[in-house]
């Protein structure tokens, strides 16, 4: 990884911004909607990925829960005195564990976990994650609705009319009917995972299968939502470097009702409901520490409906989707993501 010069400049940010829009687009068009020469944009997006400050990622969207092909949940994990890093880096190793955090508060651990189905859930749990040394205990929430994730969220660099010149040739979401995932599909996903940007030519040398077949699966793929890159850049670039996490309750007949008003704020980067103690989890970035208890006040007043009735902040983002990550949040590598490994204990 090469030393980053620590800030991110105009061009810097226009181009992340873009990708978080577009994060698959070719760099013409990505140059001509910034209005810079593709060679020079595909320069800075190396200089970028190199130092680990901006990667481009694919995780699974909600719509796999929701066609019965996943499962999503939230772990809290206490660790004994000094095992945290030990236990932090054995989880990020799993291929189905997608986030590790250490953080404040009554956990030393967050994490989150796909798996094929509730039982591989509870299987892993159980026998993988009880039995790791160094955990203490663990406590299980499932998620039931992701009403918003990191995919939509968006530095603000650029000005209307660039955001229109790359959204209006984007490709639309289109067929949206549940098909089962292939051991192809399993594999793209993967390779994908660890480069959401990597070219169909080489998806096809490392799955085994032809280019246009890789093409149209990765295409469905992406049009029914099952899989959604999305541009990272390291929390202390972007202007919002403490990310918190709130636990919150609502009404449940009124939670979609919150969870929408809480969607709403920018400083928002997922918004899912929990079957827990709590029925909402909300992870924002902010500025800094008073920040965070600023944005908590911002977030009564804007949705008096929702009680927060407990907070952390991430002391150390260990892995995000998949992505390993240092003390100071910049990529240091990847796990690729397989959910059928949850169930393979």
């Amino acid at each position: 990884m090469q030393e980053f010069g620590g800030a991110l400049d105009d061009l810097d940010q226009a181009l992340v911004h873009a990708l978080q829009i577009a994060p698959r687009a070719g760099w013409a068009r990505i140059g001509a909607a910034l209005g810079v020469d593709p060679v020079t944009v595909a320069r800075r997006w190396g200089r970028l990925t190199e130092a680990g400050a901006a990667w481009v990622s694919c995780h699974p969207g909600p719509v796999l829960a929701e066609t019965g092909q996943g499962c999503l949940a939230f772990v809290e994990v206490d660790c004994a005195n000094g095992r945290v890093p030990e236990v932090a880096r054995a989880l990020a190793a799993e291929p189905h564990v997608i986030a590790v955090e250490h953080v404040s508060g009554e956990r030393d651990l967050l994490i989150t976990l796909i798996a094929p189905r509730l039982a591989a859930v509870t299987r892993w749990v159980t026998h993988r994650l009880g039995a790791l040394p160094g955990v203490v205990t663990a406590r299980t929430h499932l998620a039931s609705t992701v009403y918003t994730e990191g995919s939509r969220w968006r530095l603000r660099a650029l000005d209307a009319a660039q955001i229109a010149r790359l959204t209006e040739s984007a490709p639309q979401r289109g067929d949206t009917s549940v098909f089962e995932l292939t051991d192809l599909d399993h594999a793209l996903f993967a390779e994908l995972s660890v480069d959401g940007r990597i070219g169909h030519r080489a998806l096809a040398e490392r799955c085994g299968a032809g280019p246009d077949t890789v093409r149209r699966r990765v295409n469905r793929l992406l049009a029914s939502g099952m899989a959604q890159p999305r541009c990272e850049v390291a929390r202390p670039l972007s202007e919002w470097p403490v990310s918190l996490v709130l636990w919150g309750r609502s009404a449940p007949d009124g939670l979609r009702a919150v969870a929408q008003q809480v969607t709403g704020a920018r400083e928002v980067r997922l918004c899912a409901g929990v079957i827990g103690r709590h029925n909402l989890k909300v992870i924002a970035w902010v500025r800094s520490l008073d920040d965070a208890q600023r944005f908590e006040v911002r977030l009564a007043e804007r949705v008096p409906a929702l009680t927060v009735v407990d907070r952390a902040v991430a002391l150390w983002p260990v892995k995000l989707n998949g992505h390993l990550l240092d003390e100071n949040g910049y990529r240091t590598g990847a796990v690729p993501i397989d959910a059928r490994a949850a169930g393979r204990v």
